[in-house]
């Protein structure tokens, strides 16, 4: 069985195709400035050159019709005919509090998906025109929505709910959604899986550390908190994001600058974090290593920082599960930063973490970098957010 999986953003379109008989990329690619000249798309085959067209993409449907063309093509393709897609996942952000988990497409999904525009404003405009750009390319194929915030929706009230006053929850469902669920999903069940942690001692704290970063805490594979909210500012110091601050932040800001709310979350969304605490040096981790061990005091602070803030929430979490029985770390610096990973893992010998220097030296592997005799767990696990759609497609179709 071989599944389409589809990332669409706004002026892009990520793809791979999965043979889901062994789990193997067969291809991927991406589309480029879509709806802007010079579009691109390139298309990467294992063990062939990259195969790149450069043609106009006006909508996200030519797109498709292009990427299909690149999977058919007789010299780059890896597909007789589109009878081979049995069906195609798309990677959605938000589906709000109505969708608790991933679901085939039919008219209410696309429905809520466009309510949720005002919570996802960037990303689910395009994810519902990836959807139907595929119904129009596949007519009759199966598609499956597999959404960023399903991970988050076993939350307890108590962990969701914002204490503000009860209408704007049933008004706006203004409650914490958590982001980077497929992400926290998949390696949150791989942990289980790889670790073979037996049942009742299935709490596992996953880190999904990058630009973009989110912790989560589960038990048996379920979230019971996350750290971002309703959108993905909430949470850790990130790259550009601040993350958690006092909202009277907000209102100051915008009183002594003149600002707007609006001009005010963009400084927070995208000049914040850890590129503000540099200096505006960088918002790439590697960058503002170099720059520390270079002696550069701002570039430190926002190491620090970034580490303090992993550092508070994953004692949180220990708290909330009374201990854990695994630790993973993902994404760009979870899984290749080791000496971020050995920064915060060295808070946490009260809770009987034992890291074995040598083993935490990994970068990109999946890999136990606990000693055996540490009380916690810890691992590091590349995510594969792509396999975890496919999956949930195959199981849904």
């Amino acid at each position: 069985m071989k599944v389409l999986v589809i990332n669409a953003g706004s002026s892009s379109l990520k793809y791979q195709l999965i043979d889901m008989d062994d789990e193997s990329v067969k291809a991927k690619g991406l589309c480029e400035r879509i709806g802007i000249p010079g579009s691109k798309l390139t298309h990467k085959v294992p063990g062939i050159e990259d195969f790149v067209v450069e043609k106009d993409m006006p909508t996200h449907q030519t797109a498709i019709e292009l990427v299909l063309e690149a999977l058919l093509d007789a010299e780059h393709g890896v597909v007789k005919s589109v009878d081979e897609i049995d069906a195609v996942g798309h990677r959605v952000l938000h589906g709000g509090s109505v969708y608790t988990e991933s679901i085939k497409v039919n008219d209410d999904v696309k429905r809520v998906i466009r309510e949720c525009f005002d919570l996802g404003p960037l990303h689910n405009p395009a994810n519902l025109m990836g959807i139907e750009a595929c119904e129009a390319a596949m007519p009759g194929k199966s598609n499956v929505a597999v959404f960023d915030t399903a991970f988050g929706m076993s939350l307890e009230p108590y962990a969701y709910r914002y204490a503000i006053p009860e209408e704007y929850y049933d008004k706006y469902k203004l409650r914490r959604y958590g982001f980077h669920g497929t992400s926290h999903m998949f390696v949150s069940g791989e942990t289980i899986r790889y670790a073979n942690l037996p049942e009742g001692h299935q709490r596992v704290i996953v880190c999904h550390l990058g630009n973009g970063s989110s912790i989560s805490a589960s038990v048996g594979g379920k979230a019971v908190d996350t750290s971002m909210g309703l959108t993905p500012l909430e949470g850790l110091v990130m790259g550009t994001r601040s993350g958690d601050i006092d909202p009277a932040v907000v209102q100051f800001i915008c009183d002594h600058e003149g600002l707007s709310a609006d001009d005010v979350l963009t400084i927070l969304n995208k000049k914040s974090g850890v590129f503000a605490l540099s200096g505006n040096l960088s918002s790439d981790f590697r960058d503002l290593s170099e720059a520390a061990n270079n002696g550069n005091e701002k570039a430190q602070l926002a190491l620090d920082a970034f580490a303090h803030k992993v550092e508070k929430t994953i004692g949180g979490y220990l708290a909330v599960m009374n201990g854990a029985d695994a630790i993973a770390f993902t994404g760009g610096i979870g899984e290749n930063d080791c000496a971020m990973r050995a920064k915060i893992l060295a808070h946490f010998g009260y809770a009987g973490v034992k890291i074995d220097a040598e083993k935490n030296k990994v970068r990109g592997e999946r890999c136990e970098i606990s000693t055996p005799d540490s009380a916690i767990r810890v691992f590091v696990l590349p995510t594969n957010e792509e396999l975890a759609i496919a999956r949930e497609t195959v199981r849904l179709r």
